[in-house]
């Protein structure tokens, strides 16, 4: 049954239909239009997110029907223009939600003058087609031995929702994390640079060092070095040492020479020594596209244990797919190289077998020297998705992935653009905890 009342949380995520039932995409985001005095402000329309990723504008007016589930627009023809925010629209659930404010309301003295956060909005349509939000619903403190507690007032009941108000400093992020948890880093960072810069430095200020590091490598240049330098140098040496040593030190190789030191300088010695190492080859030959960190084992290391470094989850599946075998010390660089084993092989083996018994001596290995173009040729040759990166004295320096070779073939921009379609997400997946229903 269709609805003329409903909160903005329950939209999110919603499939839009055309009126043939065709799907369109989903709700993103609903803007609207917070206007100085007591009006209540109007509902300009609905953030679609198609299936290609692009994010475009749908005119509440072109909307017949909002139903449990789905949306329903009385035309199949939208535009396809990306969505841009104009001058005195906000987005509800990225820059109103969490804001603080003030309710006035005697009926409730625990709230009543007392600032408090938004949870959600409720929005209705009027007799004249309009839709407006009417109410709010907020989160009060906590109180000892009690949850808070989510309560929904009438828009004229609270104060701090004008133009100059939203998006102040102060503004609590719990329900923007909520929809980044169980994403991938990427898709994190796609959200991330669709944000207004003041949420976008919140957030990111939110996360985890650990979060933060797998976000920030998923980025385009100039937004790691924006984002970085909104950070507490401590802090961004400590998302430097959590980053991958390769993607540390392209970061750190866009930065003016005194402030990558000075970073280098504040990071763990046992961090920022790979890193070093990486600076000093150029970005376009294999000892720059390489990480020092692959799987290193001794040729004593039974089949058994190589395995079991493998399914480590923190590794890629690329860097997963061949472990590289070495004289001690395995730390690279190492000691004599003595070649590879692919996890094809490991898993043929039994598991009491070493794996110097078993390597591939016969695969050339890529010099630190050798161009981008050459490791590119090498990969596609041996139809490799990793490689060994050794020395002239036949040090094992690191490996290159197939992951660090797409980075340095696609344009400069690749990240900017569209990514990839996510999977349809269900609404109550995101909705912000304590929601009202």
């Amino acid at each position: 049954m269709a609805t003329t009342r409903v909160y903005v949380a329950r939209l999110a995520g919603l499939t839009v239909l055309g009126p043939d039932g065709e799907s369109i995409g989903r709700v993103r985001d609903v803007v609207v239009a917070v206007r100085f005095g007591r009006q209540q402000p109007r509902v300009h329309g609905l953030v679609v997110q198609l299936l290609t990723r692009q994010r475009i504008f749908v005119p509440m007016l072109r909307v017949t029907a909002i139903e449990p589930g789905m949306v329903t627009l009385n035309t199949g023809t939208v535009s396809l223009r990306r969505f841009a925010q104009r001058a005195g629209e906000l987005l509800a659930m990225d820059q109103v939600v969490d804001t603080a404010v003030r309710v006035h309301d005697p009926d409730l003295p625990d709230l009543d003058g007392v600032d408090v956060h938004v949870t959600d909005l409720g929005i209705e349509q009027t007799r004249t087609r309009d839709w407006v939000v009417s109410r709010v619903a907020v989160r009060g403190h906590r109180r000892i031995g009690r949850r808070r507690t989510v309560h929904v007032v009438d828009w004229s009941q609270v104060s701090g929702l004008t133009p100059t108000e939203v998006g102040k400093a102060g503004q609590d992020v719990t329900s923007l994390l909520a929809q980044f948890e169980g994403l991938r880093a990427a898709d994190v960072a796609h959200r991330l640079r669709e944000l207004p810069e003041k949420r976008r430095i919140e957030v990111a200020l939110a996360l985890d060092d650990e979060r933060l590091a797998d976000v920030v490598q998923e980025l385009p240049d100039d937004d790691q070095i924006d984002l970085l330098g909104h950070l507490e140098v401590r802090r961004a040496a400590d998302v430097l040492e959590a980053m991958d040593p390769d993607d540390a030190a392209d970061l750190l190789g866009e930065l003016p020479e005194s402030e990558a030191e000075s970073l280098l300088a504040l990071m763990d010695p046992e961090e920022s020594e790979p890193v070093r190492r990486l600076l000093t080859h150029s970005p376009d030959t294999a000892g720059g596209l390489m990480t020092p960190k692959p799987v290193v084992l001794s040729p004593s290391t039974t089949v058994a244990e190589a395995l079991a470094r493998v399914r480590d989850p923190d590794l890629t599946p690329a860097l997963a797919s061949m472990v590289f075998v070495v004289r001690p010390p395995t730390a690279t660089p190492t000691g004599r190289y003595l070649g590879c084993v692919h996890i094809q092989q490991l898993l043929r083996e039994p598991p009491a077998h070493i794996v110097g018994g078993i390597v591939d001596a016969d695969l050339s290995p890529l010099s630190p020297d050798l161009p981008l173009s050459a490791v590119t040729r090498y990969f596609a040759t041996y139809n490799l998705v990793c490689g060994p990166v050794v020395d002239a004295e036949d040090h094992l320096l690191g490996a290159v992935t197939v992951d660090d070779v797409l980075d340095h073939l696609l344009p400069e921009d690749w990240r900017e653009e569209e990514a990839p379609p996510l999977a349809p997400v269900e609404a109550d997946s995101i909705q912000p905890s304590g929601g009202p229903s």
